[in-house]
C-alpha cells in the first residue's frame, strides 16, 4: 500500500478565505428626502440637482411625488413668469438640436440664463424615449449659463403639455431668463408647444420639397418667425430663394392679431452666421408685443387654455381609470373584436353606464 503523504504539494489545502468584494463598513448612502421649503429654496438659489430632482417629481405617476409636486409649484409661482418663453419647431432634419446650441450658446455670451426643455417622442412600443439631447448639444450641455432637460414625451400630449408647463415655472423661479421648448416634430405637439410660449420659431430647409407644402399644413399660420437653416457652402443660393418663396408665401396669409409681420431669415448653425439676427428678431417682437398689450394677453389667454385642457385630461384620465369602466371596456371589446357589434355600439354600452358608477372621488 502506498502512503499518502499529506504535506506533499499534492494534496489540495484549504484556500485562504477571501475578502468581500464590498466593504462590508461601508453603506450605500440614500438620498435624504426633501421637503417643499427645501425644494423651493435650492430652486430660488439655482441649485440645477434640487431643480432636476423636482422637475422628476413633476414627471413622476405616484401619488405622493404628485402631491409635494404640486406644493412646489404653487411656492415657486410667485416667483415665475419674468422670462421669454420660446418655441422651437421644424422638419425632420432641419437641425433643431444644432441651431439651438448655437443660438443658446450666444445667448449665454450675451449674459443670459436660459433652459432647454427638449421633448423626446416615446416609443409606442417600448414605452422609452432616447433622451439624447444633451449628446446632441455638447458645447452648451457645458455651459453654466445654460439648463438642459430632457423629457419624454408619454403618450398622451395632454401629458407633454401639462410637465412642460409645470417645468417652465420651476424654470423661471431658478432665475432663468429664456427658456426654449424644443418640440417633437411637426405635427401636433406644434399646437400644444404652441400654447405655452410668447415666440414661435420655425426651422425649415431648403430643397427639401417643402417650400410650398408648408403652406398646406398651416404650420406657418403659428409662426412668428421663419428661419432657412444650413445655409452654408453650396446651399446659400437655395436657401435664399426658399426665404423669396416664404416670403412671397407669407403674403396669402391673414395679418396676425398682433400686429406684427412675421420675417423670414437665413442661417447656419454650424458656421454660426445670422444667429444674432434670430435673436434681434424675436426681442424686436416682444418689445412690439409688450407695447400693445398682446403680450400680456396672450399670456391670460394661455392660462385660460391650460384650465380647460387640465379639466378634459383630468376627466378623461380619471373615466378610463374607473373599474366599472375598465370592467365594461374588458366586456364589450371582444363583441367588437369578434365583429358582433359596431366599435360604435360598443362605445354607447360603456357609455351607458349608471351615472353614479362614472363618478370618482
Amino acid at each position: 500500500m502506498v502512503e499518502i503523504n499529506f504535506d506533499s504539494a499534492l494534496h489540495e489545502r484549504e484556500g485562504i478565505e477571501q475578502p468581500a468584494q464590498v466593504n462590508p463598513h461601508l453603506q450605500r448612502k440614500r438620498r435624504r428626502d426633501l421637503s417643499v421649503e427645501d425644494y423651493v429654496a435650492g430652486i430660488r438659489r439655482g441649485d440645477r440637482v434640487i431643480l432636476s430632482r423636482a422637475i422628476t417629481l413633476i414627471e413622476s405617476t405616484h401619488p405622493d411625488h404628485q402631491k409635494v409636486a404640486q406644493q412646489v409649484i404653487e411656492a415657486c409661482l410667485p416667483y415665475a413668469g419674468n422670462s421669454l418663453r420660446i418655441g422651437i419647431t421644424g422638419v425632420p432634419g432641419a437641425g433643431k438640436s444644432t441651431f439651438i446650441e448655437a443660438f443658446g450658446t450666444h445667448l449665454t455670451s450675451i449674459g443670459k440664463n436660459i433652459a432647454v426643455l427638449a421633448i423626446d417622442p416615446s416609443s409606442e412600443r417600448s414605452k422609452g424615449s432616447i433622451l439624447g439631447d444633451k449628446t446632441r448639444m455638447e458645447q452648451l450641455s457645458t455651459d453654466p449659463h445654460a439648463f438642459i432637460r430632457p423629457s419624454p414625451s408619454g403618450l398622451t400630449l395632454g401629458g407633454v403639455a401639462r410637465k412642460t408647463r409645470e417645468t417652465i415655472i420651476l424654470c423661471e423661479a431658478a432665475g432663468f431668463d429664456v427658456i426654449i421648448v424644443e418640440t417633437v416634430g411637426v405635427g401636433q405637439s406644434e399646437t400644444v408647444v404652441k400654447s405655452m410660449v410668447d415666440f414661435f420659431l420655425l426651422i425649415m430647409l431648403a430643397g427639401a420639397g417643402d417650400e410650398l407644402q408648408g403652406i398646406k399644413r398651416g404650420i406657418m399660420e403659428m409662426a412668428d418667425a421663419l428661419v432657412i437653416n444650413k445655409a452654408d457652402g453650396d446651399n446659400v443660393t437655395p436657401a435664399e430663394l426658399a426665404k423669396t418663396k416664404y416670403q412671397s408665401a407669407l403674403h396669402l396669409f391673414p395679418k396676425n392679431e398682433n400686429g406684427w409681420n412675421v420675417p423670414v431669415t437665413t442661417c447656419s448653425s454650424l458656421e454660426n452666421t445670422n444667429i444674432n439676427k434670430v435673436w434681434d428678431i424675436i426681442t424686436e417682437f416682444e418689445v412690439l408685443t409688450k407695447g400693445n398689450g398682446y403680450f400680456t394677453k396672450n399670456r391670460n389667454e394661455q392660462n385660460v387654455k391650460i384650465f380647460y385642457d387640465w379639466i378634459e385630461f383630468t376627466i378623461r384620465n380619471n373615466f378610463f381609470n374607473n373599474p366599472h369602466v375598465q370592467a365594461a371596456i374588458e366586456n364589450e371589446l371582444p363583441k367588437v373584436q369578434a365583429g358582433e357589434i359596431t366599435p360604435y355600439q360598443a362605445g354607447n354600452a360603456v357609455m351607458g353606464i349608471e351615472d353614479e358608477k362614472m363618478i370618482t372621488k
